[in-house]
């Protein structure tokens, strides 16, 4: 069982308060841009968590805020979600979710942020890329989310987000958009909570990390409120590039960095 052993020795490391203050920041700023834009806070906010972490402790500990982040936004449009979609997908998170900590652990960090940082490259610039099938909006709904729940349960894992793979399946349901934002929110955060079970019984030790997480989950808090008070004054052109920019750089730097070493 040396790889649950390494997973556990994981945990028991100390991040330096510069980094700490770093990662608060763009907590706050990601969080922000999700309020702004709709997505794309949480995958940025791995990249950068990237940058300081090794991926088997920056999953774990991103599923955490993330789940703060989802978990806030599921409670404001708790009156429009559709539970027929969001109990469908969850049922095969958590049992794929295992097969996905194999995946993670057989992988070579090197090789896992390489992997992550095409991922966001693909979901930055080519986000049709990471559709499964070619409409998935057409696919059956019953079948649509139920298998979707077996490979983001697997992907949760080994690349740690998965919300931009996952969004045009939210289409052709006839949902308002409060619904939309609110059912896809509570399948992430049933996502998030699957891959905090996995990595807990995996033996990952969150308490050594508490700090961070309070941290992050409260910058993720106060950006949201933040982002949601400049939703209509800031340019979203304008925005969005910048995000674009920033996030190809920082993606860029997760998938060739191990080569230039």
């Amino acid at each position: 069982m040396e790889g649950w052993g390494l997973i556990e020795a994981l945990g028991r490391s100390a991040l330096p308060p510069e980094h700490l203050a770093l990662l608060a920041a763009v907590a706050f700023a990601t969080a922000v841009l999700s309020a702004i834009v709709g997505m794309a806070g949480g995958i940025t906010l791995l990249a950068v968590m990237l940058l300081f972490l090794e991926p088997l402790v920056v999953i774990p500990l991103h599923g955490v805020v993330q789940l703060v982040s989802n978990s806030s936004r599921t409670f404001i449009q708790r009156a429009h979600l559709r539970w027929d979609v969001i109990w469908r997908y969850g049922l095969l998170l958590l049992p794929m979710g295992f097969v996905g900590l194999w995946f993670a652990r057989a992988l070579a960090p090197d090789v896992t942020k390489t992997m992550i940082g095409l991922f966001v490259l693909a979901a930055t610039w080519a986000p049709g890329a990471l559709m499964l099938g070619s409409h998935p909006e057409e696919a059956n709904p019953k079948r649509r989310f139920f298998l979707l729940g077996g490979v983001v349960g697997v992907l949760n894992i080994a690349i740690g987000a998965t919300g931009p793979m996952i969004a045009p399946f939210f289409l052709n349901l006839g949902l308002s958009r409060f619904a939309l934002i609110g059912t896809k929110a509570a399948c992430q955060m049933l996502g998030h909570l699957a891959k905090l079970v996995v990595f807990g019984i995996a033996g990952f030790a969150f308490q050594e990390w508490l700090p961070l997480l309070i941290t992050l989950s409260a910058c993720v808090i106060a950006g949201t409120w933040a982002g949601s008070k400049l939703l209509h004054r800031v340019s979203e052109v304008w925005f969005v590039r910048t995000y674009k920019g920033v996030l190809t750089l920082i993606a860029l730097r997760l998938a060739i960095g191990p080569f230039l070493a």
